[in-house]
């Protein structure tokens, strides 16, 4: 997790802090909209990812009216993360960012095929990359 980290900070210019509240908010998203398999293969690639996902307090409370609606409304689950990491205090461009450093390490770690997977059956998730 840490080289996910320092990869954000250096390409983003965003705090350590900042990018790992960034980071897990992401996979809260991504544990939230993907499926368990696919998980668990993003988990292997990303050592610690795993760990800060679990000491994540229940975002549910973060997320507000969006995030109750994100379960219910496909796409919309995109639109509470996005919620959630504008009031971390992340532009637009930020969150875009530091999706595409995730997924970039992602692809590097566990692959084109199992990151695409992922990407293409989530609701909104491409619009965010």
């Amino acid at each position: 997790m840490q080289e996910l980290i320092e990869r954000i900070t250096t390409r983003t210019g965003l705090g350590a802090d900042t990018a790992q509240e960034a980071v897990a908010i992401i996979l809260d998203f991504l544990n939230k909209n993907a499926k368990p398999e696919q998980m668990q293969k993003v988990f292997e690639a990303l050592p610690g990812a795993e760990e800060l996902l679990d000491a994540r307090p229940d975002a549910a409370s973060k997320g507000g009216i969006l995030g109750g609606l994100g379960s219910l409304v496909p796409g919309m689950g995109a639109m509470a993360a996005l919620n959630e990491l504008t009031a971390a205090g992340l532009s637009l461009e930020e969150v875009r960012s530091v999706v595409r450093q995730i997924v970039g390490l992602a692809r590097e770690k566990a692959g084109d095929d199992v990151v695409d997977a992922m990407v293409s059956k989530i609701p909104g998730l491409s619009q965010i990359l």
